[in-house]
């Protein structure tokens, strides 16, 4: 798999397109891993040999010691198997690759990325996209990162077919989602020239900060005066005795936000402090620890010679994560079929551009609102 990354990349398109400083000013802090990330590189890797090898001839099987990642790639290679098979009925001569180079440097300096799989027949061309997390449903309708992918697919094939329209599908088998989004090729070209003087002006890193909620992974946002300023809009209040009823929604509304970067805060502080940086008033300190023992047969070879025998507890059970890792999601719910059930979510409040159903009270009971 590609290891670069271009300055303007199309994942972090829908921060750089509305914050043009953003992608110079991320530059200047360490990218850091995550397991999450390593987590879906290896998914990645796996579609990959995975599909690769069906192109070749393969069954399209895939192989992991992780049952929950064998089950969620299965899912994602087994959708891209069903279009491949489908442009290939619509073209013997159709072009069907995986990781391939997407170049869309004519609408965005230097930008170039990755497609997961890359299908292009008379049916028309499509980008399809793994994601593999599952905190945070993403969706094709208006991406700014597959409609980049597609105008690096238009570049590089869009010669070689006659094809008036583009579709771009993102794959997120682990909430069970598969969404796609059709373009007419005009429709796309005219967004391409409509976003390339922005893109330039994030190459160059000009133009002011504008948080919002594309703030969230970049690394910058831990100085930027603008996303301080946006978490606190409206909480400055002035009191006279209490805080009204819009204050203290104010507050819920942004508390994820505020929560989530002080923790990033917290994080950013704590490792310039291993590097050596002092903080006015803060130091670094051992934190507690909890005790644990080293060898567990020889602690029950000593308490049993001190004449004590009830030293075990009973065997329990792994959690449901830990056993949808052990044997599949899939597998999981057939095994155990009629001993799990879901019980109705803790009612929380979220802004009203979440797309979950708007629940309300009546009679004391809780009632799902049709949109």
């Amino acid at each position: 798999m590609p290891e670069q990354h271009a300055l303007l990349s199309a994942s972090s398109s829908s921060r750089w397109l509305v914050c043009t400083p953003s992608a110079r000013l991320e530059s200047l802090y360490p990218n850091g891993s995550s397991a999450y990330a390593e987590e879906g590189t290896k998914a990645h890797a796996l579609a990959e040999k995975t599909l690769s090898a069906f192109l070749k001839g393969g069954s399209g099987k895939v192989e992991c010691e992780d049952a929950e990642m064998r089950e969620a790639v299965q899912r994602y290679v087994d959708t891209c198997i069903e279009k491949i098979t489908a442009a290939q009925a619509a073209s013997p001569d159709a072009v069907c690759g995986v990781e391939i180079r997407l170049n869309f440097s004519s609408w965005v300096p230097k930008g170039f990325g990755t497609g997961d799989c890359v299908l292009v027949s008379d049916a028309g061309i499509e980008v399809i996209d793994l994601k593999y997390g599952k905190g945070v449903p993403v969706h094709a309708e208006g991406n700014t990162q597959m409609r980049l992918y597609a105008l690096g697919a238009y570049a590089r094939y869009g010669l070689l077919f006659d094809t008036d329209s583009i579709t771009m599908t993102i794959v997120q088998p682990r909430l069970d989602s598969i969404s796609s989004d059709t373009l007419a090729m005009d429709e796309l070209l005219a967004w391409g020239s409509k976003i390339r003087p922005i893109a330039e002006k994030a190459f160059r890193g000009e133009g002011d900060c504008v948080a919002g909620g594309h703030c969230r992974f970049c690394r910058a946002k831990i100085k930027c005066k603008a996303h301080h300023d946006y978490l606190l809009d409206g909480l400055n209040f002035t009191i006279p005795d209490e805080l009204t009823d819009d204050q203290l929604a104010d507050i819920v509304r942004k508390a994820k936000e505020i929560k989530s970067y002080i923790s990033d805060v917290e994080a950013f502080a704590l490792a310039e402090a291993l590097k050596g940086k002092k903080w006015k008033g803060l130091k670094l300190v051992a934190g507690r620890s909890t005790r644990k023992i080293t060898d567990e047969e020889k602690a029950i070879e000593l308490l049993k010679a001190g004449g004590y025998t009830d030293v075990y507890k009973p065997q329990e059970l792994k959690t449901l994560t830990a056993l949808e890792k052990l044997v599949g999601k899939k597998n999981l719910a057939e095994l155990l079929k009629g001993v799990i059930e879901k019980p109705e979510g803790k009612p929380t409040l979220v802004p009203q551009s979440d797309r979950r159903k708007e629940i309300t009270v009546f009679d004391d009971k809780l009632i799902e609102e049709e949109n």
